[in-house]
């Protein structure tokens, strides 16, 4: 068992793979950065100012909606609208970004030329075998 294993794993495609996982976790923080310090913002401005969409939510348990976002969690339950907003964009951004990158990889598979077969080269014995049936047949 360990040394199938160690064959799956030396496969090219389990790292590559790994390697993915590694780069989208590290890209999945610079969208987050980039939805909640630029973008969010920037919303938040075109709709008014003042407005922090991370801490919009609605009180389950009945108390008013005037609290800060981490001290109604305290008291209670709270459906944070606010903050799937947030994560929504973040994933919108996040799903446009992967397309935009899957699509310059296709163009760039389709721009390849495709290598043409090698010539099949028949051996010089297997020539004069022919030659010496065809002279046989005669």
């Amino acid at each position: 068992m360990m040394q199938e294993f160690k064959a799956f794993a030396a496969k090219g495609n389990v790292i590559d793979l790994a390697v993915g996982v590694i780069i989208g976790a590290a890209f999945g923080k610079i969208v987050d950065s980039l939805v909640g310090d630029i973008v969010m913002p920037a919303i938040t401005r075109l709709l008014g100012g003042g407005l922090d969409f991370s801490n919009y939510y609605l009180p389950l348990n009945g108390q008013g909606t005037q609290l800060a976002l981490a001290e109604a969690k305290k008291l209670g339950g709270v459906i944070a609208y606010g903050n799937f907003i947030t994560v929504t964009v973040n994933f919108l951004i996040l799903a446009f970004v992967i397309f935009q990158m899957v699509r310059l990889f296709n163009k760039m598979k389709k721009d390849e030329p495709v290598a043409a077969p090698a010539p099949v080269v028949t051996p010089e014995d297997v020539l004069l075998l022919r030659e010496i049936r065809d002279a046989l047949k005669k």
